[in-house]
């Protein structure tokens, strides 16, 4: 038996809040359990603290015409929902914390069936189609924006914040310098386009490279996509700079463990603006350069983004006005006024809910 039932995965930014909320419940002794898909980012994070998992078929909701809608909508969702059903009757939970992502709304539908409490969160200022619907069958709708409130139902709808994994508050400065060798009087650009990197964001940085290292360092993380090839091309080009430039770049495909000293380290984060990025660089106060992703549904990157934007955390550069040259001279802008960087870093963190994952839990076990 688990008392909570935690559903969504798919990406960081549905399995990050997840994660925080769990750690959480296991302190407070309450049983747990995760369903999710086979191949999302959940099915290999939730194992890795072991959290007993389970994955069920699933199919994605798509807002226009495919032919994968059809599969989708006449086998893999219903065959979603059935596995679910059959989990939850074995799990027997007294809620379902239902965190988003395509892989989330099976189980919502089975356990609304099976009359189980719901309890959703929205981690983005424009929901996604899977928690519009999700919505509908809740008890209680958790939102890490106040501005979300107007696409839910007011009576059942709290702002919480997004929680943030303890384990990123606990990084340190010197804790990056030693693994990554970095200069302490140089400024330090962390550059991310999330778990797959960014090709456009990759190759813009590829091209600056060494006017880039003249004034700062660089750790990139740049994912790991052959059909790109970026990583191989971002290692070849820091290969051709002058050694003592060479030194000032760190390329990673992906990180882990060692993100919080980045965090802790970083003058100023160049990244897509992602629901996990921005709660991140926003909990922990760290000034940030977004480039959003312009094909999300609903352009979420862009709201995400320009919210912490009027906040004065972040600056905006969109992707159609993306070029070498225009990123360069942004981040050196930025860099060159550390007094603004400093406010920028408090401004974002005034959007941040430290709190978030203790009044998640708080929602849940009202709602037994």
């Amino acid at each position: 038996m688990a008392h909570i039932v935690i559903a969504g995965g798919g990406t960081g930014g549905h399995t990050s809040p997840a994660l925080a909320v769990a750690d959480l419940l296991r302190q407070r002794a309450i049983a747990i359990a995760w369903i999710g898909s086979r191949a999302g980012v959940e099915a290999r994070r939730a194992p890795e603290r072991s959290i007993p998992y389970f994955a069920i078929p699933t199919g994605k909701l798509r807002r226009s015409w495919a032919w994968q809608n059809v599969a989708d909508l006449l086998v893999n969702v219903p065959a979603g929902v059935l596995g679910a059903a059959r989990l939850l009757r074995r799990l027997r939970p007294r809620v379902v914390f239902a965190t988003g992502g395509f892989v989330a709304l099976p189980v919502v539908v089975a356990a609304a069936a099976l009359r189980i409490p719901i309890v959703i969160h929205e981690q983005v200022t424009v929901p996604g189609l899977a928690n519009r619907i999700a919505a509908r069958l809740a008890r209680r709708i958790a939102i890490t924006f106040a501005e979300s409130a107007r696409h839910f139902p007011a009576a059942r709808t709290v702002v919480t914040g997004n929680p943030l994994r303890p384990e990123l508050r606990a990084g340190s400065r010197a804790d990056a310098a030693a693994r990554f060798g970095l200069d302490p009087a140089l400024p330090l650009v962390y550059v991310t386009g999330g778990a797959q990197g960014a090709q456009r964001i990759n190759r813009a940085v590829g091209e600056i490279l060494a006017p880039l290292l003249g004034h700062a360092q660089v750790i990139h993380q740049c994912g790991d996509n052959p059909a790109t090839g970026d990583r191989q091309w971002l290692e070849a080009r820091r290969a051709a700079l002058p050694p003592a430039l060479a030194a000032r770049s760190t390329i990673v495909p992906w990180v882990g463990a060692e993100l919080a000293g980045i965090y802790a380290a970083a003058t100023l984060v160049v990244a897509r603006a992602g629901a996990g990025t921005v709660n991140e660089c926003c909990q922990l106060g760290v000034p940030a350069l977004y480039i959003p992703l312009p094909a999300t549904r609903g352009d979420e990157q862009t709201a995400n983004a320009r919210l912490v934007d009027r906040a004065g955390g972040a600056v905006v550069l969109p992707q159609s006005e993306l070029t070498p040259e225009r990123l360069l001279a942004e981040i050196q802008r930025l860099l060159a006024d550390p007094q603004r960087l400093k406010q920028m870093g408090e401004h974002a963190r005034t959007l941040a809910i430290p709190d978030a994952a203790e009044r998640l839990v708080a929602l849940l076990t009202e709602s037994w």
